[in-house]
């Protein structure tokens, strides 16, 4: 490691701001120090022991999509045979049956489906609410809501303030893919730009409305766009302080169309790096998940000695990632236990992160 990067290493963890040049050095830093710089930062801001996931169930709604990303392996056309909508009775049977287990997110999220219109979603997020008060929604990404806007002929803003009255919590941070929108011509051509995913996210915050970001990493993105994606989010979180968590992850190239045409790294390794660069390079948001859902639980795990502080959800469901051939299920009991054979003191979460409950006593 030379000497340039050690000084990085070591301002970084101690919570100086890094340049965009200094976080691509980063990538070439060996690993142990980096995930060691990593860690130290991420117990600078997060002091206890506590390490935190979160109850829920990540329901897709339709997966009747326009947008056909060439990443995406789960979207249907309108016309499609196996393509669906699924009923206000049945998403909210399904978030009945997350409450009885004790969860409290109910992500609900779908493709840019090109007659669905803002009523039907104003109905179904005010009879979540009717139903279960305690339960978060947190739903539609930013390319929804702008892909809503566009059907209705409305503002961003009148969107959003229709559905906050309806229900809506919280915006998941999913669409982002990369914020560069070379790369989002090449993956997503038919999304919002790259500005447009943040000036959603910018008007939620405006409201009031807590959300998340995300990165999908490991196709046609060069590493400096990587960088850029990161400074984009830590610009607009210094401008409003609305992200409550990041959530890295990458690319699954199975059953897509850009799975045969691109050779990223998207393997174990490269999830910690990059794991441990957002920990550093994004000084302004709080908390940071290791999410498991494509490379498996113990990655995620390892994550927690990575910058991350959470595991992310409990899920109870995921069909977009199934869809390209990588499958992995949990429950609160195996999160409590990673967390706990990690070092750490497991608890449950909100979806901003206050905490339900603490698990003191953890067999491992």
């Amino acid at each position: 490691m030379t000497d340039a990067t050690a000084d990085i290493l070591d301002r970084a963890a101690d919570g100086a701001r890094l340049t965009p040049a200094e976080g691509v050095a980063l990538f070439d830093a060996p690993l142990p120090e980096l995930g060691a710089a990593a860690d130290a930062r991420c117990r600078a801001l997060h002091p206890t022991p506590v390490r935190t996931f979160v109850g829920g169930r990540n329901v897709n709604y339709s997966n009747v999509c326009v947008s056909a990303c060439t990443f995406c392996a789960y979207f249907r056309g309108p016309r499609h045979r196996e393509a669906y909508l699924r009923t206000h009775d049945d998403l909210l049977a399904d978030t009945a049956e997350m409450v009885a287990v004790g969860g409290t997110e109910l992500l609900l999220q779908g493709g840019l489906h090109p007659t669905l219109r803002l009523p039907w979603f104003e109905t179904l997020f005010a009879a979540l609410r009717a139903a279960f008060p305690a339960v978060q929604v947190h739903a539609l990404s930013p390319s929804e809501i702008v892909h809503l806007a566009h059907l209705e002929a409305l503002s961003v803003d009148a969107v959003l303030d229709r559905l906050i009255a309806a229900g809506l919590q919280s915006i998941p941070g999913g669409g982002a893919e990369i914020l560069v929108d070379r790369v989002r011509a090449a993956v997503s051509p038919r999304k919002c730009t790259a500005d447009a995913w943040l000036d959603v996210m910018r008007r939620a915050h405006a409201r009031g409305l807590p959300t998340t970001a995300t990165m999908m990493y490991g196709h046609v993105e060069t590493l400096p766009e990587r960088i850029e994606h990161l400074a984009r989010l830590r610009a607009l979180q210094d401008e409003t302080g609305g992200f409550v968590g990041f959530i890295p992850w990458p690319f699954q190239p199975g059953n897509s169309t850009l799975g045969r045409r691109t050779t990223g790294d998207t393997g174990g390794a490269a999830f910690l790096r990059m794991l441990a660069i957002s920990r550093l390079f994004l000084d302004n948001i709080p908390h940071l998940q290791s999410s498991w859902v494509t490379l498996g639980l113990k990655v995620g795990q390892v994550g927690l000695t990575f910058g991350a502080d959470d595991l992310g959800s409990t899920m109870m469901e995921e069909r977009v990632v199934s869809a390209a051939g990588t499958t992995y299920r949990t429950n609160a009991a195996e999160l409590t236990t990673l967390i706990a054979a990690a070092g750490f003191r497991p608890a449950q979460r909100t979806t901003t992160y206050a905490l339900l409950r603490t698990f003191d006593e953890v067999t491992v």
